[in-house]
């Protein structure tokens, strides 16, 4: 026993664990109010807490935006392909309509056109260096398709066929200023007043009418279709209205410029038409195509 109480660390650590107990025990019962050592404890814990707490709440946060901006990135992108994907459709929309307004065009044109023979055709190919001058179609002499044929849109003569393959054909515009391209037409009015289309204003987009008799009066607006005289083109295929009329240089006679009704620079489908002429064969009239 003597032995045990001059053990002064036994004796510490004996008394130290029942303080420790007695502390558990009181601070586990049901109070209203902290002992002084308990609130300076908490206070302490909670004033260190605060500390870290705001650094580390601002550092989360931190990447907190970083994770919310990496969504937002990874949403744009998402809305920005399928706007992309919209903006799609609408033009495969509006050049799906366009195409299928020109072929009720067509439709309509080719009942108004029954004394010709219609050869509908879709352009294919289309210089940029030569723009005013060539265009190529999907349809070529086994389809019926010859030189000279007039070829046309909805709107109007656009020009005539240059070269005829097999599956595919060359179509000279009217706005080609080859010397050799032109076109025999009158002006309707009172009186059909005859001239050549033969030239192009590309300045003022406009076919050049020439040949003009200085006696007769040329009205502005006055409508430009073929003669049929050429033996190229059949009679009456729509080629533009009147926009200017001047006399030529010598006073001899006078020229117009004619904006043509077809548009030459946005021109997607077309039809061949092919001229039929009435031929006498052993004393008997027949109709034959050429």
């Amino acid at each position: 026993m003597r032995h045990f109480f001059s053990n002064k660390r036994l004796i510490i650590l004996l008394i130290s664990i029942i303080v420790l107990v007695a502390m558990i025990g009181f601070t586990m019962k049901e109070r209203s109010t902290l002992s002084k050592p308990e609130q300076f404890f908490k206070d302490s814990v909670a004033f260190v807490q605060s500390i870290f707490y705001k650094p580390a709440k601002a550092v989360a946060g931190f990447f907190e935006n970083i994770s919310d901006l990496k969504n937002m990135y990874d949403e744009n992108k998402v809305l920005k392909a399928r706007l992309d994907e919209y903006a799609k459709l609408k033009v495969d929309y509006e050049d799906i309509k366009k195409e299928n307004d020109e072929l009720k065009e067509l439709v309509g044109k080719k009942d108004s056109l029954r004394e010709y023979n219609i050869i509908s055709a879709s352009v294919i190919a289309r210089s940029p260096d030569r723009w005013n001058n060539r265009i190529t179609i999907d349809k070529g002499s086994e389809d019926g398709v010859e030189t000279n044929m007039a070829v046309m849109t909805p709107a109007g003569l656009i020009g005539k066929v240059k070269n005829a393959q097999p599956f595919s054909s060359t179509v000279q515009l009217i706005s080609d200023v080859d010397r050799t391209n032109r076109v025999s037409a009158f002006v309707q009015d009172k009186h059909d007043i005859f001239g050549v289309i033969d030239g192009y204003d590309p300045e003022k987009k406009a076919l050049l009418f020439n040949n003009i008799r200085i006696d007769i009066e040329v009205k502005k607006g006055a409508k430009v279709v073929t003669s049929g005289l050429g033996g190229v083109f059949p009679s009456n295929l729509m080629i533009g209205e009147i926009i200017e009329v001047k006399n030529d240089k010598y006073g001899l006679t006078q020229s117009a410029l004619v904006k043509p009704s077809a548009d030459l620079y946005d021109i997607n489908n077309v039809m061949i038409v092919k001229r039929k002429a009435e031929v006498i064969t052993d004393g008997q009239e027949k109709e034959e195509e050429r």
